[in-house]
């Protein structure tokens, strides 16, 4: 019996399937600890400083492990290197939980989110670079957009999980607990995957190996592009860091009205997402690119112009759609570019750039919004990453110019990386 099925793409190869269903317990896990610890760390504090420190404790050690982790993903199992990112994740929220039964300090809270950056800096490059080791070549881009659209339904069903559970029980302990299991389970799935084996080399750490994943990257110039463009739009758009204000002080519809409109982008992205995977394989997919990412822009900019709740939901929507369409270009474009010995590295820098301009965006966004208001923002980051767009397509025309993903093969590795490599 063949493995694949072409009405479902990549969820009808068992193992792919076996791995989505793993990964969006624990995505939905994540969530839900998103909101209890920002709700329980709040509660102890009332400090919006220490809600800053929530997302803090967790980049650094992101971006200190990036090169190490990239390193080791290219190195040893990958498998084995997800389940090992899972047992960090529980040991975290295990301490959460025991924390929380004790009335524990918030410093060691902290403690435990460093514990969890530090998995999310192996888990990142590890899920990214096993992807195509479960999935057949024709498959990858179906399976990088199932992947989307699962992450935005954990996006959605996280927060109200997490959210109902802190509210019935009035304690955080309970999602903690749930987040632990979720880890829990993931990690049990993924003893059940098998994936595609490959034979890496065990490569000594040296700081040529750890940096040839940044001179793959600024050597192929279509993954530079891509990553580049991305992550700029994700800086300048940063509208959904302000929706608080826009509820309360601009659109005046209040906390519910506040819930619907974060709930926009998500709701957008997954019903482009499944559209996505009835849709056959993309024609000049350079040019749908930096098209979707204009128009990402000028939703951007209609939504900060906005005094309409639904146009501004609408808005929202659209820019949840047109976004996911960008972020399924760039990953399938990202992995399929990069050869297999490269993909953890590779997959380790491009998560550090995209996640860390989530961050900056949001702080970018503030910034402009306290010494400007809220409308200049959001408007100036509309037109920023139309801006963006425009240079990115004059300096890298080649990428204006690609067609197929799925016509792509990896590039080759530098001579001075493929030395680095034999080393």
């Amino acid at each position: 019996m063949p493995d694949i099925s072409p009405k479902y793409g990549a969820l009808g190869e068992k193992n792919f399937l076996l791995f989505s269903v793993g990964s969006l317990i624990a995505m939905i896990g994540r969530q839900m600890l998103t909101v209890a610890i920002g709700w329980d760390i709040y509660e102890k504090t009332n400090s919006a400083m220490a809600l800053g420190y929530i997302g803090l404790a967790q980049l650094i050690p992101v971006v200190l492990l990036t090169l190490p982790a990239g390193h080791i993903v290219d190195t040893y199992d990958r498998r084995k290197v997800l389940i090992a990112s899972q047992i960090i994740n529980a040991l975290a929220t295990a301490g959460l939980f025991a924390l929380a039964l004790t009335h524990g300090s918030v410093a060691a809270m902290y403690g435990c989110l460093v514990l969890v950056g530090i998995g999310r800096a192996f888990n990142s490059p590890a899920n990214a670079a096993l992807v195509p080791q479960l999935v057949s070549e024709g498959n990858f881009t179906n399976a990088v957009t199932w992947g989307s659209i699962l992450f935005q339904a954990a996006a959605i069903l996280g927060p109200a999980i997490g959210g109902m559970m802190i509210g019935l029980y009035r304690n955080a302990a309970p999602v903690y607990l749930a987040d632990f299991l979720c880890c829990v389970i993931f990690w049990i799935v993924l003893t059940l995957v098998k994936s595609r084996p490959l034979d890496l080399p065990k490569r000594a750490v040296s700081l040529r190996s750890l940096a040839s994943g940044l001179e793959f990257v600024w050597n192929t110039k279509m993954i530079l592009a891509a990553i580049t463009l991305d992550m700029f739009a994700v800086l300048f758009g940063g509208a959904v860091a302000l929706l608080p204000i826009f509820a309360k002080d601009i659109l005046h519809v209040g906390p519910s009205g506040l819930g619907w409109l974060q709930t926009a982008p998500s709701l957008g992205a997954i019903l482009v997402g499944f559209a996505l995977t009835r849709m056959p394989a993309f024609r000049n997919t350079g040019k749908w690119l930096l098209w979707t990412v204009i128009c990402f822009g000028i939703a951007t900019i209609v939504f900060g112009l906005s005094r309409n709740f639904w146009l501004s939901f609408s808005m929202l929507f659209l820019i949840g759609g047109f976004d996911n369409v960008s972020v399924v270009i760039r990953q399938a474009l990202v992995q399929l570019r990069t050869p297999d010995e490269m993909r953890g590295r590779v997959s380790a820098i491009n998560y550090v750039f995209i996640g860390t301009s989530n961050e900056l965006g949001g702080f970018e966004s503030g910034l402009v919004a306290s010494l400007v208001n809220p409308v200049f923002s959001v408007v100036f980051g509309g037109f920023a990453t139309i801006l963006t767009v425009i240079a990115t397509g004059l300096i890298w025309p080649e990428l204006r110019k690609l067609d197929r993903l799925d016509d792509q093969r990896p590039a080759q590795p530098t001579k001075e990386i493929s030395t680095t490599l034999s080393s």
